[in-house]
């Protein structure tokens, strides 16, 4: 199917789906869950082909961990398709009423954007996640997915629109763009006629690519460059804890610390402990000469290294005078998505919060919490990083827009 055909397919999906009732949205959804677990062999054996291919390319580690399905994340994405179904229904909310000295009620009502479009790299859960809350708040969605989880995708996409059909509804609801050559992928990002917002998920390269050859508008979502503040009152346990789970947990996600700060008082008794955790997982760690001259096997980190996001088990260590120069150098080097400290000062943490320009941010707390399905919002569309419209982990809400309904008895200007 060519792609004006699946813009056509999608529009006209999608003026079904604005007025579906709640509890056929949340059938619909539950019956997809159902359907996703029973074809897990199906899913396993199309994800192995895009496995098999991965590594035959040498896909790095983290890159083929987050393309990896199993039957327990096949599992976790029927978990995410029945947290949306039971998650209440923002289209047709009435945001606000208000009388106008004329006589005329004025107010605002929560609706769908229209159809949804995705380009993606290889997350094929993302699918899934994309599906369930553009059909929960009645958008259409056209998923472009890389080369990488072809396979995966076309499978997930055939269970979820199977299961359309047996709800009785449009299986155009959720489409895949199976071409995967850049020119169509340009044309995807330029359908201003069928497509009503565009949302990348993946890499800095795809994420700029859109943002920078798109005339449909764009939802930017972020890279993470995550960072992780100790401070000089930190618990030095619970900060080990800490890095150690936002770095080794899945190194090859957006919400992983990539990027240490420590305070100048502790670096020569906190960088030995750190170092030593760390060597578990064989963690490299880049620091500055603080950090060096403070533990052996330190590797001295270079400018580019305070900037870099990189998926791997890889860390920069940079040591600042206090919290201002620690707020300071983050905000300078960091993707807006998540940071952290570590402290027991509720001064210093009330100054983080307040001075750290991301999209989340934590005090005491592992930056890997950042996800919708964490935050209680069923799954997510992606995090965004920019500040119009949506920001953080991307729900329910962040897929509906609003329009103003006007009732009046006869009124003219």
């Amino acid at each position: 199917m060519d792609l004006t055909q699946i813009g056509k397919s999608a529009k006209e999906a999608e003026i079904i789906l604005r007025t579906l009732e709640t509890n056929k949205k949340n059938e619909a959804l539950l019956v997809t869950a159902d359907n996703l677990v029973k074809d897990t062999d199906k899913l396993l054996a199309a994800n192995e082909k895009d496995m098999e291919n991965g590594r035959a390319n040498n896909m790095p580690q983290g890159l083929l961990d987050r393309l990896l399905l199993t039957k327990e994340r096949i599992g976790q994405m029927a978990v995410g398709l029945r947290q949306v179904a039971a998650l209440d229904d923002p289209i047709g909310e009435v945001l606000s009423m208000k009388k106008r000295p004329n006589g005329l009620e004025i107010g605002q009502k929560r609706v769908p954007l229209g159809v949804v479009g995705i380009i993606y790299e290889a997350r094929p859960n993302v699918t899934a996640d994309a599906f369930a809350l553009c059909f929960k708040t009645g958008n259409a969605v056209i998923l472009k997915g890389g080369s990488d989880a072809l396979y995966s995708n076309i499978a997930i996409v055939e269970s979820i629109r199977s299961s359309l059909l047996a709800s009785g509804l449009p299986e155009t609801a959720i489409s895949l763009i199976e071409d995967t050559s850049r020119e169509t992928t340009t044309q995807f990002m330029r359908m201003n006629e069928y497509v009503d917002v565009l949302i990348p998920r993946g890499g800095a390269g795809l994420i700029r690519a859109v943002v920078q050859n798109a005339t449909v508008p764009v939802i930017e979502t972020g890279t993470g460059n995550c960072h992780i503040y100790v401070d000089e009152s930190a618990d030095f346990e619970m900060a080990l804890d800490i890095i150690f789970n936002a770095k080794t947990q899945r190194i090859g996600v957006c919400n992983a610390c990539e990027s240490l700060v420590v305070h100048e008082n502790i670096v020569k008794k906190f960088t030995p402990l750190l170092a030593k955790r760390l060597k578990d997982k064989d963690v490299e760690i880049r620091g500055d000469e603080s950090v060096m001259d403070a533990a052996d096997g330190i590797v001295p980190a270079s400018e580019e290294d305070w900037g870099t996001e990189y998926l791997d088990y890889i860390i920069s260590v940079k040591t600042v005078a206090d919290v201002e120069e620690a707020i300071s150098h983050i905000n300078r080097y960091n993707t807006g998505h998540s940071e952290a400290i570590i402290t027991n000062s509720y001064e210093n943490a009330e100054k983080f919060l307040d001075g750290v320009d991301a999209a989340a941010v934590y005090v005491n707390a592992s930056t890997r919490f950042t996800d919708g399905f964490e935050f209680g919002f069923g799954a997510e569309i992606g995090i965004s990083t920019q500040k119009l419209h949506a920001r953080g982990p991307m729900g329910l809400l962040a897929l509906t827009s609003t329009k103003y309904i006007i009732r009046g008895n006869g009124q003219i200007r």
